[in-house]
């Protein structure tokens, strides 16, 4: 069993406490330059706000590794006379999650707390009780009494996200908002951090990618800067491992916390690449698990694969519970997996592999 290393978990902790939806990820963007610089060749950030990380400069082929740092969140509209603040989504919300948060809003004056108002049940009439809320019945209260109150602490444009950050369910499940994709970009850093200790063969490039919650943009411009021969995305996919998910078991199959990677398998997926994930995996003892995917993936091995004359691309994922809610939960053993078999996996591409499918 793979065990986090304490300064592993501590990066885990920073990134997550961070604030930086889609466009504003500037915070978790620092906070893996910062501990890139620690053990890579070079750290670059680039116009887009991806930050490049280079192991084994010089090496060969270049392979290179996705996981985005954007979260979902909110973003400041409009603010009315009585100082309460209407806002939109930043990526895709289940609306009904929102009602009766807390919030944190980045503001140029620092972090301002609020709350998710919405009228009380006690006041519906009974036909609105039956609907479900819209974005548009909710706004923030953050204790302002005018809008020249609230004009002094939040300007229109700043982001905010659900006030919830990391802690402990038992020894290994670890709950936190944003999970998706943080977990995607600690993996892509704790690999490129396993490769140079290992030493291959590649040049590697592990990029934390921005804006994938709103159309994979950062995948779009890193990859093509990048012109990786061969690439693996990371993020998370639904774990079915609760109450209620019976027919998504039998829909996407059984993924479990604690049972290993998720690598994906259909068109998006190079058959050479996952051969060598999946054997790579077998050969170092980590257990894995196979997800189906029929279809263009909804990650950025979605863009990658057809970057410039194309990718062979892979992905691996994090299993996740409750995935678009405030309280996603994913294993720690998972992680360290899932970094272990990327630089594994790395370790086994030198300058005869071919990712030509037949």
């Amino acid at each position: 069993m793979l065990c986090m290393e304490r300064e592993s978990q501590a990066f885990l902790e920073r990134l997550l406490a961070t604030i930086s939806p889609s466009g504003y990820e500037d915070e978790a963007a620092r906070v893996v330059k910062e501990e890139a610089e620690t053990f890579a060749d070079e750290v670059s950030v680039d116009v887009h706000g991806n930050v490049h990380v280079i192991v084994n400069r010089g090496g060969g082929p270049r392979v290179m590794l996705a996981g985005h740092i954007d979260e979902i969140g909110l973003q400041i509209t409009h603010i009315d006379r009585e100082g309460f603040l209407r806002f939109t989504t930043i990526g895709g919300w289940d609306p009904q999650i929102l009602p009766g948060q807390r919030v944190w809003i980045r503001t140029a004056h620092g972090r301002v707390t609020g709350v998710i108002g919405k009228k009380a049940i006690h006041l519906l009439r009974e036909e609105a009780r039956k609907k479900v809320v819209q974005i548009e019945d909710l706004w923030i209260d953050i204790g302002a009494r005018s809008r020249e109150e609230a004009q002094a602490q939040v300007a229109i444009g700043d982001c905010a996200v659900i006030a919830q950050g990391f802690e402990l369910l038992g020894e290994d499940l670890a709950v936190a908002r944003g999970m998706d994709d943080r977990c995607g970009a600690f993996v892509v850093i704790e690999a490129a951090r396993r490769a140079a200790r290992l030493g291959v063969q590649a040049e590697v490039h592990a990029v934390a990618t921005v804006q994938e919650e709103i159309g994979l943009r950062g995948a779009v411009t890193s990859a093509y800067r990048v012109e990786p021969a061969v690439a693996i995305a990371v993020d998370v996919t639904h774990a079915t491992d609760f109450p209620g998910m019976k027919d998504e078991r039998q829909r996407r199959g059984h993924v479990a916390l604690g049972g290993g990677p998720v690598v994906a398998r259909g068109p998006n997926i190079n058959p050479r690449l996952f051969e060598l994930i999946v054997r790579a995996g077998e050969e170092a003892g980590i257990p894995l698990q196979i997800e189906a995917e029929p279809r263009g993936t909804g990650t950025d091995a979605s863009a990658i694969q057809r970057a410039r004359g194309g990718v062979g691309t892979g992905l691996v994922a994090v299993p996740n519970r409750y995935m678009r809610a405030p309280v996603e939960v994913v294993s720690l053993t998972d992680l360290e997996a899932c970094a272990a078999l990327l630089a594994e996996t790395i370790r086994r591409i030198d300058g005869s592999a071919s990712f030509v499918p037949w």
